[in-house]
């Protein structure tokens, strides 16, 4: 044999595929391991989405081939999503392309627009994804500090000094993972403003603007933002729908056409009952997720207890599924997270698998109990 692709030489294991392993190695040996790494929902989609997969599974007719942009009804429910939940509007029949998650939307984006030798502007601290795709297509991460000093926001000065001319894609994320950060109007159109200067695709990934966000936003609400910009979204995280896999990528019609055949080329369309719940779920109201931002709210504030016994930092005016700890000074993320691991069996992320500016930090997951938060301060 001739061994593996050169590009997997500068790509790693997902940090959570391999930190997994050692935690169910551990539940394994009997260790009541708590898990507050992840942000997974733990909850249930709504009754009304179960309904209508259940309905069309038992359909003879559903269990064949769909179209690989998506349903009609899917497009045109994504549609209206933005419209009712930003005010955007979207043409379902071009502007919109529903994706198996926003994680392969990523991929498919990259791989429509990146040439190898090219750059990315990837955020630090951010998700690590951006990062390991440059790397398998043979394009530079180039990492933009984020700092808690500029509110976790670009710093356009420091942007404006870099050589920009092989910059094809910068990613932004806002309500930021795993920071919690959010933006204003005002922050993105000046994202928007510096990628058109550069000639740079804008891809803002949106999949928390609704958890525990009191104005949802968008990149469209700002005018001639789709000259520019690209937007992932999904139904992960507002919708307790992670393992659906559920995402889709609005954008102009060019822009979305040529990465619907990148798409094309990559898989064979979703399940149409999945398709038919995610209709479902894009069109609950404010009720939906007023009693899920309840529960995380509620979960928040335990959290805020949690990291008062340990005497670590945070931020109460995040948005997203995460808190964000600062460790004390000199303190190592990774040391802190091993520490909580093996002394009192709570599975926490040190800030470093997010970038080098995720040192001295710490991300809790608010996708964990009340109860098992309870227990977790018992412990400490």
């Amino acid at each position: 044999m001739k061994g593996f692709a050169e590009r997997l030489k500068h790509t790693e294991e997902y940090y959570f595929s391999k930190k997994l392993k050692e935690v169910q190695g551990l539940i394994a040996a009997g260790k009541p391991i708590i898990h507050m790494g992840i942000g997974s929902p733990d909850g249930m989609p709504d009754a009304s989405v179960i309904q209508a997969i259940t309905q069309s599974v038992e359909n003879p007719a559903n269990h064949g081939y769909q179209a690989y942009q998506g349903i009609p009804a899917l497009r045109l429910a994504m549609a209206d999503f933005y419209q009712s939940q930003y005010g955007v509007t979207v043409d379902h029949t071009s502007e919109v392309l529903p994706l198996m998650g926003s994680k392969e939307g990523i991929m498919h984006a990259s791989l429509a627009f990146l040439n190898p030798g090219d750059q990315v502007l990837i955020p630090n601290p951010g998700y690590p994804t951006y990062s390991s795709v440059a790397r398998l297509l043979q394009a530079e991460p180039v990492p933009y500090a984020l700092k808690v000093s500029h509110k976790y926001w670009p710093d356009f000065d420091a942007l404006e000094a870099l050589d920009l001319s092989k910059v094809k894609i910068m990613f932004a994320n806002y309500p930021h993972m795993p920071t919690g950060a959010k933006a204003d109007l005002q922050l993105f159109e000046t994202l928007l403003a510096f990628c058109q200067k550069h000639q740079i695709v804008l891809i803002h990934d949106n999949p928390y603007s609704h958890v525990l966000e009191e104005q949802p936003k968008s990149i469209f609400q700002l005018e001639g933002a789709k000259k520019v910009a690209l937007e992932l979204n999904s139904l992960s995280k507002s919708s307790n729908m992670a393992g659906w896999r559920v995402g889709m990528l609005v954008g102009k019609h060019e822009w979305i056409q040529a990465i619907a055949t990148v798409k094309s080329n990559m898989d064979s369309g979703m399940l149409k009952g999945v398709q038919e719940g995610a209709v479902q779920a894009l069109g609950l109201g404010k009720d939906w997720y007023q009693e899920l931002n309840a529960q995380y709210g509620a979960r928040k504030k335990l959290i805020f207890q949690l990291l008062d016994k340990l005497g670590w930092g945070y931020s109460r005016d995040t948005a997203g599924l995460f808190v964000w700890a600062q460790l004390p000074q000199g303190v190592a993320a990774t040391k802190a997270c091993d520490q909580l691991l093996y002394e009192k069996n709570i599975f926490t992320t040190p800030g470093t698998v997010f970038g080098s500016e995720g040192e001295g930090y710490v991300r809790f997951s608010l996708c964990v109990t009340e109860e098992k938060i309870q227990e977790a301060i018992n412990r400490l």
